[in-house]
């Protein structure tokens, strides 16, 4: 039986993401794993050629990434507590490619996420992260509708 050591759980803040937790926490258990869970910040940067002064892109961005690893902080108390093995990890980039990222450079075994199914203008804008990851993953991806 594959052992799964390691286990990326990428988080968006959505208010459903706790649903989630419950499946991490029982692949957890199941194999004594690590839990790396993982916040990326959109980097927007590639809008600056809008008239938008780079100056403010760079700020809002640094901003969000203070406000993300404090939400960090207290997701973990409230959702994390029973995890003993647990990394954290707040990130400014393309959330796909920093996903995979993270899975070559720790060597995850297993990613847990959810597919939210996004529409329209956020498809457009964002994208599917969670098609990108299951097309591109060298390990399982599970993904859970919320």
């Amino acid at each position: 039986m594959k052992q799964v050591r390691k286990i990326l759980f990428p988080i968006d803040f959505a208010a459903n993401f706790a649903t989630l937790v419950p499946w991490v926490e029982t692949f957890a258990d199941k194999f004594d794993a690590t839990v790396y869970v993982l916040f990326v910040a959109q980097d927007l940067s590639h809008f600056a050629t809008f008239y938008v002064p780079h100056g403010n892109i760079e700020d809002f961005q640094q901003q969000a990434v203070n406000s993300a690893r404090k939400r960090m902080a207290a997701a973990v108390e409230e959702f994390f507590k029973k995890f003993p093995k647990l990394e954290t990890r707040v990130e400014l980039g393309a959330p796909a490619e920093k996903i995979l990222a993270l899975v070559q450079k720790e060597k995850v075994d297993l990613i847990i996420m959810g597919a939210h199914g996004r529409k329209g203008l956020d498809r457009a804008i964002f994208g599917s992260v969670a098609n990108k990851v299951v097309k591109s993953a060298p390990c399982p991806v599970l993904t859970i509708h919320p």
